[in-house]
């Protein structure tokens, strides 16, 4: 070999290396400003909204759990997922400190998610790409995944569906390779035997990343290719059956869980969702939600993925979204509320993808024809440009009708997710109990507060996820009685539909009274207060204690050492402010004239009698008698708090009503 021919070579190893970091620069100018948007999206406003809910609240407790408890759970560990997903969740957290700074464990796993939606969304640039889509459409693809409504509500949710996301679609990319098959399609098995473990449902992805990988490969070597994918997949699936065999749960025993029965619950035992067609049925329900979030994705996602099935180079992830959608119309399965999570990113490169089709079909048919007319040759097939230009079209009709319909909606629900705080009254509940409910009292609570309420202060034992009640027999053991055993029961809307299928719990409501609410509608958190002699005892306890108030606050009005506004005084009347508290008044004016300045309102309370008060002296030793009196009221009358300044005294009453649920008088559960 010639130094002419060595140089020519390595010049055209240098031209080409330099093509490469070319193109990578162009695609990089593309994705990043596409990668901030999707971040910016989602981290603004990420803690407040959506409201958590008890899926998040698991998640969040579990990945929790792995430092912090040194187990996979908070509780038993049953096999109802493989643990992949929230030991992902947990390294992140624990690593970057997540835990610390954010106010909730949920926001801090939200965060977790929004670091899996960027790579997700950076993925299905780079597998955009891979299919030969254009830069344009594939930047477009992203940003389609990343501002409907339906993506962001699920991406800020702590699923472990959005851990799953990016594995299946590293997956993908690898399996689409055609360079170093051997190892890319190995790293690809390696991919979805990850995504499988975060979440086993995307298991139903696998034939089609097959199939991928079979039309990819080079057919001298594809047995090999396979081969080892194969085997990769099959020792990767298998470590789930040799962890749980291990620990000697792989099938049913005495004193034990098991994987079999895990599977078993999720395949056969869990109660269908009904049909989507069905306006009663679960299902109906959660596609409506789907709907109701961003119907312009949905429609247009649906659409798409089916004309993609006529491009080839887009026909195996369009098939991926085509086979999970008709998973949703079978008559009678399951159907999880983070179902599409799995569709969305093949969704928006479907839509994307048929776009850039559908225009690079117009734009070859024009210059073709420009050719033909500038060489003065037939044009060959005049046909094409009609048919791409009527395609092109209906398809921008179409997109831009239905975009335009759902686009004022879509960007009011867009905005706020970044504006409004839909958390509020979790955190306000979450506020109350911690500032008033004992921490020898036991709550039954939805499992978004668990992690929380643990790491202020409360006893494990004492904070129990509400379902666990009765489905775990180590939770069993800690409570005899049922709900007997516990003093609160916090209600959410995932406590409410969860409720119908747990007695326990429903009787736990029905032997309940509210003692703070907050929010309203379905973002509403109620702190009840459990009657542990049950629902006939507490309404009986009630009608005394409203009785008790009224009485003893029309005896209070009476006393002409008393000086009150007309409104308080009608508030006593009425039986509005709590007995001890008025009571406690009683007691101060028995050592002379006093004003009530005020019967405050505690945050969550207002439909509640008043359970404290504020008072003014005549001058500083008549406050310093007020004080004592009320410090020296003893037992069910003892306020929690009394503090003065100046002249002025306030004292405030435990949220323990004395003749209601708990009960400090005349009742045998113990008082807070």
């Amino acid at each position: 070999m010639t130094a002419s021919s060595i140089g020519a070579r390595r010049s055209f190893a240098d031209s080409a290396v330099a093509a490469v970091a070319r193109r990578s620069a162009t695609d990089l100018a593309w994705l990043l400003p596409v990668l901030a948007v999707t971040a910016a999206v989602l981290v603004v406003g990420l803690e407040g909204n959506p409201q958590r809910i008890d899926d998040e609240g698991t998640y969040a407790a579990q990945a929790w759990s792995v430092f912090h408890l040194g187990g996979l759970t908070h509780y038993t560990y049953w096999y109802d997922h493989p643990p992949l997903g929230w030991i992902q969740i947990a390294l992140y957290t624990e690593a970057t400190g997540a835990w610390v700074r954010h106010a909730t464990a949920v926001g801090a796993a939200r965060e977790a998610m929004v670091v899996f939606a960027v790579a997700s969304a950076a993925l299905l640039y780079v597998l955009a790409r891979k299919l030969q889509v254009s830069r344009p459409a594939a930047a477009a693809a992203v940003l389609v995944f990343a501002l409907s409504p339906l993506t962001v509500q699920y991406h800020r949710d702590v699923y472990i569906d959005n851990v799953a996301t990016p594995w299946l679609l590293a997956a993908f990319v690898l399996a689409v390779s055609r360079h170093h098959q051997l190892v890319e399609f190995a790293g690809s098995a390696a991919c979805m035997v990850a995504a499988v473990l975060s979440k086993e449902t995307f298991l139903l992805a696998l034939p089609f990343l097959a199939w991928t990988m079979w039309r990819s490969a080079h057919p001298e070597i594809r047995r090999y290719t396979l081969s080892v994918a194969a085997v990769v997949l099959a020792l990767g699936g298998s470590s789930y059956l040799v962890f749980a065999a291990t620990k000697g749960e792989l099938v049913p025993g005495p004193g034990h869980v098991s994987l079999w029965q895990g599977v078993t619950f999720q395949l056969g035992d869990r109660s269908g969702s009904g049909s989507v067609f069905d306006p009663a049925t679960p299902a109906n329900h959660v596609v409506s939600l789907w709907l109701g979030l961003d119907p312009a994705f949905v429609a247009l996602g649906v659409v798409a993925s089916v004309a993609a099935l006529a491009v080839p180079r887009l026909r195996s992830v369009a098939a991926v979204a085509v086979f999970l959608i008709a998973v949703v119309l079978r008559p009678n399965g399951y159907l999880p509320v983070p179902y599409p999570i799995a569709i969305l990113p093949f969704a928006a490169l479907a839509i994307a993808g048929v776009s850039d089709v559908l225009v690079r079909a117009v734009v070859d048919a024009v210059r073709r024809a420009r050719l033909a007319r500038a060489s003065g040759e037939p044009s060959g097939r005049p046909g094409r440009l009609v048919v791409s230009v009527v395609g092109l079209t209906v398809w921008s009709v179409a997109a831009v009708g239905v975009v335009g319909v759902a686009a004022p909606a879509s960007a009011a629900r867009l905005g706020s997710f970044m504006t409004t705080s839909a958390d509020a009254p979790m955190l306000g509940a979450q506020d109350w109990i911690t500032a008033n409910v004992s921490r020898s009292d036991r709550l039954l609570v939805d499992d978004a507060l668990w992690v929380d309420l643990v790491r202020a202060g409360f006893p494990r034992q004492n904070v129990i996820w509400y379902y666990k009640l009765s489905t775990d027999s180590a939770v069993a053991r800690q409570n005899p009685s049922g709900w007997r055993d516990a003093d609160y029961i916090v209600t959410t809307q995932s406590v409410a539909i969860g409720a119908t299928q747990l007695p326990g719990i429903q009787a736990a409501l029905r032997a309940s009274a509210p003692v703070a609410v907050f929010g309203e509608g379905g973002e509403q958190v109620v702190v009840r207060r459990i009657d542990r002699q049950g629902a006939e005892h507490l309404r009986a306890g009630a009608e005394r204690a409203a009785a008790t108030r009224e009485r003893v606050g029309t005896e209070l009005v009476g006393n002409p050492a008393l000086r009150a506004s007309d409104d308080q005084t009608a508030l006593l009347r009425s039986g509005g402010v709590d007995e001890r508290a008025t009571v406690g008044i009683g007691a101060v004016l028995a050592a002379g004239p006093v004003t009530l300045t005020a019967l405050p309102v505690v945050p969550g309370e207002q439909e509640t009698a008043r359970r404290g008060v504020v008072l003014q002296a005549t001058n500083t030793a008549a406050a310093e008698q007020a004080e004592m009196r009320l410090r020296g009221l003893e037992g069910a009358l003892a306020p929690d708090r009394v503090h003065r300044r100046g002249t002025e005294v306030a004292a405030t009453w435990s949220p323990n009503d004395p003749a209601g649920p708990g009960v400090l008088r005349g009742g045998t559960g113990r008082a807070g």
